[in-house]
């Protein structure tokens, strides 16, 4: 039995065509659940003294400081445990394992960084000391532009992977045959992220793998936790909250432009996925920055 049968898998909001995401927001908790994603992803809290960290089947408690690697489909959370601060600043980084392409990685100038990902599917924690030296650069990355942004997170790379004290945390790695490996699924997949805009109907989507309705929907609830409606919605609504922070549209354009034709249904669902009206959404996700 897989180890990601009853963990939930996220609907990120990074495209094949970005180089990274970058999530820069000041949270009152932790509430995300355990889940996994096939991206690689850094984490950098600060001022969370006393939140859990749950890395494959490690768990922890973190210090003011926290940086952390978590490699492709490694399930992982940080939840809300002994933390009394109710303004921790998170950084997330996000980028695609394509993005480290095999050929270029075994060139000897970058054979330590491609160390580091091939590690990072225990997920790495890094010192304090090694957290404390790129709190800065963590920090301003938000603020740089997208080159800039990318010259410093590939800077940010390198210092981890000749960082001394890493610890490995998990006792076990995720295979990847898992959903990006899944050719059913991957069709799926694909087709909704180039279709989203149109209409798609679940005998579509089940059509595409040659399979009923029914069994199709249960094949997508066991890969993902949702049913396809609700996979469908995700997707959508991923791409409809890039837009309203990264493009100048109207509430009602970058509903329509992610394929809801009713804005009632938009917001309803908007909200029930993000916790938050699309207006408030906006302002709550300033600080998110797409680096193409």
């Amino acid at each position: 039995m897989s180890k990601l049968e009853n963990i939930l898998r996220e609907i990120t909001p990074l495209s094949p065509e970005d180089s990274f995401l970058v999530f820069d927001r000041i949270k009152a908790s932790f509430d995300f659940p355990y889940h996994y994603h096939p991206e690689i992803e850094i984490n950098f809290v600060y001022k969370g003294k006393g939140y859990r960290r749950m890395i494959g089947d490690h768990t922890g408690e973190i210090g003011n400081l926290e940086l952390v690697l978590v490699g492709p489909n490694l399930p992982h959370c940080w939840a809300n445990h002994k933390c009394k601060n109710r303004k921790t600043h998170e950084i997330t980084v996000q980028f695609n394992q394509d993005f480290f392409n095999q050929s270029v990685m075994e060139k000897n100038i970058l054979k330590p960084i491609h160390n580091l990902i091939k590690e990072s599917i225990r997920g790495i924690l890094f010192s304090q000391e090694t957290a404390e030296k790129l709190k800065d650069s963590f920090l301003n990355l938000s603020k740089m532009s997208s080159f800039e942004s990318f010259i410093e997170i590939m800077k940010i790379l390198n210092e981890l992977a000749i960082a001394e004290n890493k610890t490995l945390l998990s006792s076990y790695s995720i295979e990847l045959e898992t959903f990006v490996d899944n050719d059913k699924m991957k069709t799926v997949h694909d087709f909704v992220h180039k279709n989203f805009e149109n209409k798609i109907t679940l005998d579509d989507a089940a059509a595409l793998v040659n399979m009923s309705s029914v069994t199709f929907n249960r094949f997508i609830k066991k890969r993902t936790g949702k049913t396809f409606v609700n996979y469908l919605n995700e997707i959508r609504i991923s791409y409809a909250a890039r837009w309203l922070m990264e493009k100048n549209l109207t509430v009602s354009e970058t509903a329509f432009e992610a394929g809801f034709n009713n804005i009632a249904n938009f917001n309803k669902v908007f909200k029930s996925i993000k916790k938050t009206t699309p207006t408030e959404f906006k302002e709550l996700f300033k600080g998110v920055k797409k680096i193409e």
